[in-house]
């Protein structure tokens, strides 16, 4: 695992060099945010080999995969709908089964808790930030 880290931190850094590194202003450039995970993927690759050379991983089985198959079927369901329904229903949707993969059985409490993220999640990256970001119905009616 901390090769396989690292050699992902590698990567970042090496498609990182493509980039300029002209901050402007700002002091922060497209190079930055690549620097800081590629950087932050090196620390854990590091901290990885040190824990498992020292042995300190507990061997536990994965004992159940259902809550595994809610999270993944909530990412595909994700991407599968983004652009049929918009970003706030797939999201929402996606957070809700992620939620259910994490424990959590009331539907009616966490699928409207999900829909709010992510609206508030698309007027930020929308509205504010001027991202494109997919529409649906419910981006219309209310944005």
């Amino acid at each position: 695992m901390a090769a396989f880290l690292a050699v992902i931190a590698v990567v970042i850094f090496w498609d990182m060099g493509r980039l300029s590194d002209a901050a402007g202003y700002s002091q922060v450039g497209p190079a930055t945010i690549p620097k800081w995970v590629a950087t932050g993927l090196l620390v854990l690759s590091a901290c990885t080999a040190w824990t498992a050379f020292r042995g300190n991983f507990e061997s536990e089985p994965i004992r159940a995969p259902g809550p595994v198959l809610w999270v993944v079927t909530g990412l595909m369901l994700q991407i599968l709908l983004l652009h049929r329904t918009g970003f706030t229903i797939a999201t929402g949707l996606m957070f809700a089964l992620a939620a259910r993969g994490f424990g959590e059985r009331r539907w009616h409490l966490s699928l409207p808790v999900g829909l709010a993220l992510a609206s508030f999640v698309y007027v930020v990256f929308a509205r504010y930030l001027r991202l494109s970001l997919p529409s649906g119905w419910l981006e219309h009616l209310f944005f």
